[in-house]
């Protein structure tokens, strides 16, 4: 059996490499927020950083297939830990003490399946136009596309717009207990530390969250709203 095989099968390993996945899903989590908020300085600037990721050419579909990977892998590894760690107990508790485990620990399978629900509805909605084809197409016929109007319109459907929001709070759920579990596998979270860490991650995780819900907010409330001459 070779090292890699070894290291693939034991709990450990499987461990460290979900939460090397874990940090690069947080990674481009992270820098997309960043993309999505310069909405707020204008339409230009986000057809700007749109049409600079489809400037990239093949190397964004090198980019996308390699975070398809890495998504796929951190979904299995989580799986498999979960099913190990519920059958090392398969009798639960008569009184089961939940006092240590924070909502957002307990939730983390849920909150998961939930983000890739995200992501699902992400790429069919802004990247594919399958929930709105008329106004993508049409905003993908100007030069630049207009991925401003996009937005804009997408979230102004009040349903898609709170589904969104719902999702991205899973998201802060899921993201302020990662944060912690990646540190503690990876042996940055000294005990020391611990609550320094375990609150650095809670503001994290919330931190981008509110990044990501600002946006749809901003539409609903009017702050945002299409440029003038828009549809």
């Amino acid at each position: 059996m070779s090292a890699a095989e070894k290291f693939w099968i034991s709990s450990i390993g499987r461990k460290i490499l979900m939460a090397v996945t874990g940090v690069l899903l947080l990674l481009f989590i992270f820098g997309h927020m960043v993309g999505n908020l310069q909405i707020f300085i204008g339409a230009e600037a986000l057809n700007r950083y749109a049409a600079f990721l489809q400037g990239l050419g093949e190397l964004l579909w090198v980019i996308r297939f390699g975070l398809l990977v890495v998504f796929v892998v951190h979904i299995i590894l989580s799986i498999q830990l979960t099913l190990e760690n519920r059958s090392a107990r398969p009798i639960k508790y008569r009184c089961e003490d939940t006092v240590q485990a924070s909502l957002a620990s307990r939730t983390m399978i849920w909150t998961g399946l939930l983000v890739l629900g995200f992501i699902i509805l992400h790429i069919l909605h802004f990247t594919m136009g399958v929930l709105q084809p008329e106004i993508f197409h049409e905003m993908h016929t100007k030069e630049p596309p207009d991925v401003y109007s996009i937005v804009v319109m997408g979230f102004q459907n009040i349903g898609f717009a709170s589904f969104y929001i719902l999702l991205m709070i899973c998201l802060g759920f899921h993201v302020s207990h990662a944060i912690m579990s990646a540190c503690e596998t990876l042996g940055l979270n000294h005990s020391k530390y611990h609550p320094t860490v375990t609150k650095l991650s809670v503001i994290l995780g919330w931190v981008i969250a509110v990044g990501y819900i600002v946006v749809p907010l901003s539409v609903l409330v009017g702050l945002v709203n299409l440029p003038a001459g828009g549809m």
